[in-house]
């Protein structure tokens, strides 16, 4: 094993004003994941977190409630880590933005800044009540949306058409404090000028992001970066900004601060210094977010450290929103889950189960399909993975009196296939591949399974002289178990647990895979897993439906949520892409599409595509076609299609991309990194036949 890592994790910070829901925890979840691999490799990891705090919204609340924003941010606090720990996500620290280490980070790093000369004032017109004597926050005005007319609507964004505007913009803007008519004032702001850095973030940010984010943002740079507003006037709750009185820190400002802080509270906690984790030159620092904050995370935050002197995160992973059932998260049709109602009705290693099915290390939008959760729990993790533990263990407690015996040349042989499979498996976890450890723990779970059966334990045992042949068999089946237990740890850590104590043993490291289990007892065999009854996911889906009078939900439900986050300053993680349903075709349309086999005779990966394989086909009669296509998620090691049959479309019109012209479509079955693979002739055709 390569020399000890020491590395920092963080995930986004939930918002204090809010429950955890499904959607959210597609992040903490994937985080953890690889948290705990890197924690059973042996690096020191440390996953940092805390609930982002500041803001109007919580004031508005709070206030609201007739408590202090204190008093709710710690009961937001509690109810937040409860969930997160139910879910068996294991932060090392999880804090607070409303604490002491993060307001002397944040004057600490702005000072630096503002003496550096990154930091300018500005004038910008806003709404003030004379009657409240305040200049109002987004949040404490209302009036009628400047963009489809809609009444009502907050001074950031309108809930109806999704609109984004400045306060001042509103018609008719009410005060919704006093009921005042606000009048528009100038308002000096600081800024945090980003132009200074426009070398620096442009070369910083292709080597600390993926190929498509890099893209993305790099569209900013055709023209000088703008400045960013990062004051907000009073009343706020947040930190006031050192040498300006009655400013206070816009909340983004704060909010990344607080990963440092949080780290910095856990150093003390645990005699260590800060400088040796953070500004470390040795040590790893990585972020985990939602594709929603790219611009936070990777243009004003390497910003604002860069500027005070302070290390820049190694990488930025971000992946994709939430769909239920291929739509948008809806509260109306109960699909909008929080956490903890799912806990009400399911158990928390289900749904981890299936999101490591469903997460490819890309940023593509991931669906949880509540049918699909039930089939692929019930027939995967409990009917192939658990099953064999099940029937293994409780046959020889049973009749064997729970004593181990040895492997035959056979069982060996099957043990080191399951065996062979760690460095595939541990490259999977790093490269955030998780969709391909349960496809190859789930390849060896068959092949368990097809051993046992074709062993017939269950018959040899009740044979006079079968005992030791039985003993054998299931020596072999636990030791196979207990493997794909190990590999299993990251994903399902209580689960893992549970087999560690089976055997008499730690919980699991990686290393223990080497290890082989014989001539021991093991103990009493605890349930791991159950299968889910479709009523369960049923009654979860009617306990979250919420009427569209009680939740506001309207049309632009989750673009409408996405705004009113924004404007927190912590945006939503449900999707606001539903995908539109494509018009019928008749079958005569179908007809049209001319299906060919093809011969892989080449497939490499394109260079600085999260996506995209280069396919080279024999297509017989038809010659040599290139075909690109997105499903490198699917397939880490292409050269494994070299040589195979597929399908594609022949007749598709060329089509020019950055990388090259793709002539065809590859035919596909399933979801890139989770299931099916390219569609493959039923029979041996010949390159270049209809595939008919």
């Amino acid at each position: 094993m390569s020399e000890k890592r020491r590395i920092v994790v963080t995930s986004a910070l939930p918002y204090a004003n809010g429950d955890i829901h499904l959607g959210h925890l597609v992040e903490y979840v994937q985080t953890d994941f690889w948290v705990r691999f890197q924690k059973m490799r042996g690096n020191e990891c440390v996953y940092v977190c805390a609930d982002d705090t500041h803001g109007t919204p919580v004031m508005i609340r709070a206030r609201a409630e007739g408590i202090t924003p204190e008093e709710l941010i710690a009961r937001s606090h509690a109810a937040h880590l409860k969930d997160f720990t139910d879910f068996e996500v294991a932060f090392d620290n999880y804090y607070t933005t409303n604490s002491p280490e993060n307001k002397e980070l944040s004057e600490r790093i702005f000072s630096a800044a503002e003496k550096a000369g990154y930091i300018s004032a500005k004038s910008s017109p806003q709404l003030y009540c004379e009657k409240c004597g305040m200049f109002l926050p987004d949040r404490y005005v209302k009036g009628t949306c400047p963009k489809c007319g809609a009444e009502g609507q907050y001074g950031d964004s309108c809930d109806h058409c999704g609109a984004t505007y400045g306060a001042e913009e509103l018609g008719n803007p009410v005060c919704t404090t006093c009921g005042g008519t606000p009048s528009v004032k100038d308002s000096e702001h600081l800024y945090f000028e980003l132009e200074p850095q426009h070398a620096y973030l442009e070369k910083w940010i292709p080597g600390h992001t993926t190929s498509d984010i890099s893209n993305k943002l790099l569209e900013w740079f055709k023209e000088p970066l703008r400045g960013w507003c990062i004051s907000r006037d009073a009343p706020y709750f947040g930190f006031e900004i050192p040498g300006h009185p009655g400013k206070f820190f816009y909340v983004w400002v704060d909010a990344p601060i607080g990963y440092i802080a949080s780290l910095s509270n856990w150093c003390a906690a645990h005699d260590e210094k800060l400088e040796d984790w953070w500004n470390n030159p040795d040590a790893e620092l990585y972020h985990f977010i939602g594709k929603d904050i790219i611009r936070f995370h990777c243009l004003f935050w390497p910003g604002m450290l860069h500027s005070a002197g302070f290390k820049t995160p190694t990488k930025v992973f971000v992946h994709g929103f939430l769909t239920v059932n291929g739509e948008k998260m809806s509260k109306s049709k109960g699909t909008f889950v929080n956490a903890r109602t799912y806990l009400d009705h399911l158990p928390a290693s289900a749904l981890r189960y299936y999101y490591a099915c469903k997460l490819g290390g890309t940023t593509d939008d991931m669906d949880l399909n509540l049918q699909d959760f039930v089939t692929r729990v019930n027939s995967d993790m409990v009917g192939k993975i658990t099953n064999l533990a099940s029937r293994g263990a409780q046959m020889l407690n049973k009749n064997l009196e729970g004593r181990l015996g040895t492997l035959d040349e056979e069982g060996r042989k099957l043990v080191e296939f399951a065996r062979s499979r760690a460095e595939a498996i541990a490259a999977n976890y790093e490269a955030r591949r998780f969709s391909q450890v349960p496809v190859e723990v789930t390849r060896i779970a068959d092949a368990a399974n097809e051993y046992f059966d074709r062993r017939e334990p269950w018959k040899t045992v009740k044979l006079p002289d079968g005992a030791e042949a039985t003993r054998t068999t299931l020596t072999t089946i636990l030791n196979v178990f207990r493997i794909i237990a190990i590999y299993l740890r990251p994903i399902l850590p209580s689960y893992a647990d549970k087999v560690a104590a089976l055997f008499g043993e730690s919980p699991y490291v990686w290393d223990d895979i080497a290890k082989t289990v014989e001539n021991g007892t093991i103990g009493a065999y605890s349930y791991l897993a159950t299968r889910i009854d479709a009523k369960q996911v049923e009654a979860m889906v009617e306990k979250a439906k919420v009427k569209p009078a009680e939740s506001g939900e309207v049309a632009h439900e989750s673009r409408a949520s996405k705004n009113k986050a924004k404007s927190t300053g912590h945006e939503s993680r449900t999707t606001d892409h539903e995908p539109p349903l494509k018009p019928e075709i008749a079958f005569a349309d179908f007809e049209k599409l001319d299906l060919r086999v093809g011969v892989v005779r080449s497939c490499e990966i394109v260079p600085k595509s999260s996506k995209l394989l280069k396919f080279e086909l024999d297509a017989g009669a038809l010659g040599t076609r290139t075909i690109f296509s997105g499903i490198r998620g699917a397939y880490p090691d292409p050269a494994s299609l070299v040589g195979k049959e597929v399908v594609f479309v022949a007749n598709l019109a060329p089509r020019k991309m950055s990388v090259g012209v793709s002539e065809g479509m590859i035919l596909y079955a399933g979801e890139p990194g989770v299931s099916g693979g390219v569609l493959t002739p039923f029979a041996s055709a010949g390159a270049g036949t209809p595939a008919t």
